[in-house]
């Protein structure tokens, strides 16, 4: 890995974390076509790095319109703290639960099974891509769309459940947009659509640390059968990383302007059509063995 690999990646993950159409299944694919492993620790390690810079732009991004709405009393605090603690909670039973079933159902075959045995294949990942594609789809129809533009920017907590389920879904199949699978969820659900937007991130700021933190614990304290990241190439690791969080920081900025520009003007059902083409292609990779 070089720095020109380190700069492909960050922009690639800026702007394909924040746009719906699926950050990992674009990095994995990358990172095949390039001859990169991405099981490697350093890899691992990489994208903690990205994904902390992502995360960093969504906070800038969105500070103004959350304090606005979420921060101006305690009680709109409250409500939205509520929110936020139901769709997480559902996220974290329906992930946790879907991981275990892969693992102690599909994967019962390999003592040391773990959900990160899937993340690089193919098929999964465009049949991911494939489901994300026809949510977007469906909540970019006409009339769901013109729905969407006039619900209320209240959500309610059956709402913000409904959202966290989804999102619990995206967790262990690379390819199904977070992003994408949880605003369309939200449009679908009678939200309005820069309200589901800003809840869609606000919950993927909430669900980022704990999510990083667990990837840095395998880097460092590895289950059977995978590879530790040497003490000594953190140092090494360091600068790369951190010149790939700038630049995927920048193009999640960019990214999330793009988003709300064509949420705002009707365009949303686009990324659907993107995402099924990208599954076509990742289809494609894999039936040459990529």
């Amino acid at each position: 890995m070089n720095y020109l690999h380190v700069l492909l990646l960050a922009i690639i993950q800026g702007l394909c974390e924040l746009l719906p159409v699926s950050s990992s299944a674009h990095v994995i694919v990358t990172e095949k076509l390039l001859g990169l492993d991405p099981a490697k620790p350093e890899m691992t390690f990489l994208l903690i790095m990205l994904h902390t810079g992502t995360m960093f732009a969504v906070i800038l991004y969105f500070w103004k319109q959350w304090r606005r709405d979420y921060f101006s009393s305690q009680a709109a605090f409250m409500e939205t703290a509520k929110l936020v603690v139901i769709a997480t909670a559902a996220t974290g039973i329906i992930g946790f639960g879907l991981q275990k079933v892969i693992e102690k159902g599909v994967l019962r075959g390999n003592p040391n099974a773990q959900i990160e045995d899937i993340f690089g294949n193919l098929w999964l990942i465009a049949g991911a891509l494939t489901a994300a594609g026809i949510i977007i789809l469906l909540a970019g129809r006409g009339r769901n769309a013109d729905a969407a533009t006039m619900a209320g920017s209240k959500i309610r907590p059956g709402q913000a459940g409904l959202i966290g389920v989804v999102q619990g879904l995206c967790l262990p199949f690379r390819g199904f947009s977070r992003s994408g699978a949880t605003i369309s969820t939200g449009m679908l659900a009678g939200v309005a659509r820069q309200a589901a937007e800003r809840f869609s991130f606000a919950l993927a700021v909430v669900l980022t640390p704990p999510v990083v933190a667990r990837e840095a614990w395998r880097l460092f304290k590895p289950k059977p059968g995978m590879e530790a990241l040497p003490h000594g190439e953190i140092a090494h690791l360091a600068a790369p990383g951190l010149v790939g969080m700038v630049f995927s920081f920048l193009a999640g900025l960019l990214a999330l302007r793009w988003l709300s520009q064509w949420l705002e003007t009707g365009k949303w059902q686009w990324f659907g059509v993107y995402c099924l083409l990208a599954a076509g292609v990742v289809f494609f990779l894999a039936t040459r063995g990529y």
